[in-house]
């Protein structure tokens, strides 16, 4: 990882001083939680976990830019644009409820392009890391990390099938097709959040969808798919992150034209 190898190491830096924020906030009885004006719910370890992320960027890279969810847009001072991207918390739901599947999201972008993601997910015990051109990897740390890849399922009777949840799907006027796939599918479940694109590049599952999405919530994910040999568009077919707000198609490769078929198209009305 030559090309990003100090990037990816900060990665690292910063996932660490994350965990140990929100870890110390996972489960306790004193966690504060508000609804934002959207109606999601922000918890103290949300906005603990921004600020400390903030701090250790402000200090190691104060050129650089940051967005982070919970407290908005930095610009980039530096000559060459770079922008940190951050959710801090991405399974907030989850969190507040004692469901250990979570994760702290961190990408780079060169431009609107992701060039390096990470998603740590202490409570797990795993995280998932890639760097644009030097591969996929997970484990515990940046050294014990393993190379992970996509599937080779090829057939979407064989395909295990993840997705958020229905109701987005609904409204966006997919729920059709959404329901005829998972018919056809060899098993269907709806891990949500982080988790599904990560078993994908796993190659554990083959299918992550989801309808609606902010940038803080797919940049990461986006190089450990694609360079675990997976696919990531938007449901126009675009190279995700397309824009301010981002829809997934995320597959295996093999079997992305297939779903962008059924998925890709709003239901006449």
């Amino acid at each position: 990882m030559t090309g990003y190898a100090d990037d990816l190491a900060l990665a690292h830096l910063l996932a660490d001083a994350a965990d140990a924020v929100s870890t110390a906030r996972f489960r306790a009885l004193d966690l504060r939680v508000d609804a934002k004006p959207d109606l999601t719910p922000v918890s103290d370890a949300d906005t603990a976990v921004e600020r400390e992320i903030r701090a250790l960027l402000a200090a190691h890279r104060p050129g650089d830019g940051l967005l982070g969810e919970e407290y908005g847009e930095q610009p980039a001072t530096g000559p060459d644009g770079r922008r940190w991207v951050v959710d801090p918390i991405d399974g907030t739901k989850n969190f507040v409820r004692g469901v250990p599947v979570w994760a702290t999201l961190i990408a780079l972008l060169e431009g609107d392009r992701p060039v390096l993601g990470l998603v740590s997910a202490p409570a797990l015990g795993r995280r998932w890391w890639a760097a644009l051109g030097a591969g996929a990897y997970a484990g515990p740390q940046l050294a014990a990390g393993e190379p992970i890849r996509v599937s080779h399922v090829a057939d979407l009777a064989d395909a295990s099938f993840c997705y958020s949840s229905l109701s987005g799907w609904e409204a966006a006027g997919r729920l059709d097709g959404m329901l005829q796939v998972m018919r056809e599918t060899w098993r269907s479940r709806a891990y949500g959040d982080f988790y599904g694109y990560m078993l994908l590049a796993e190659g554990a599952l083959d299918v992550m969808v989801e309808p609606e999405l902010s940038l803080w919530d797919i940049a990461a994910l986006v190089p450990i798919v694609t360079e675990a040999g997976g696919t990531f568009t938007d449901l126009a077919g675009r190279p995700a992150p397309a824009g301010g707000e981002n829809s997934a198609i995320a597959t295996n490769g093999r079997l992305h034209a297939d779903i962008l078929s059924r998925l890709g198209r709003p239901a006449a009305r």
